[in-house]
């Protein structure tokens, strides 16, 4: 569940498109440095990069200083990029294997999901019934 109040000094809000609503705080420097390397990378619109191509490029965008050797680059390049598609800032294509591009500057025109999007709505009732599912087979 995401919380009302703003985070600490030097933390930043990040959400996930796979659990709408929720939200958590996370070091900005460290997100920042990953946003910028990532959206770098990203084309501009299809094909995009799949996983394994983002994180492989993001490595040579990173601050050595804050990712040594890409240490911990794996676990920050999904966080941000689930964060990203949580704001339609970047879009991904419904093809195998999954692959992300920068949505277009007018993403709602575009037909990028936005808070009220029917296809955000659609996520939200989905995941609302895995968790009333969820629910059910523990007791």
């Amino acid at each position: 569940m995401a919380k009302a109040t703003t985070p600490k000094p030097g933390r930043v809000r990040i959400e996930n498109v796979n659990h709408p609503g929720s939200s958590t705080a996370v070091d900005a420097g460290l997100y920042n440095a990953m946003r910028e390397a990532l959206l770098a990378v990203l084309p501009d619109g299809a094909p995009g990069m799949t996983e394994s191509q983002m994180r492989q490029a993001v490595l040579r965008k990173l601050p050595e200083d804050l990712f040594p050797g890409g240490e911990r680059a794996g676990w920050w390049s999904k966080a941000v990029q689930l964060d990203l598609e949580a704001k339609a800032i970047i879009v991904r294509e419904s093809s195998r294997p999954l692959r992300w591009h920068r949505a277009p500057e007018n993403a709602e025109a575009a037909g990028a999901p936005t808070p009220d999007s029917p296809a955000r709505t659609r996520a939200e009732a989905l995941n609302a019934e895995l968790r009333r599912r969820e629910g059910l087979s523990r007791r």
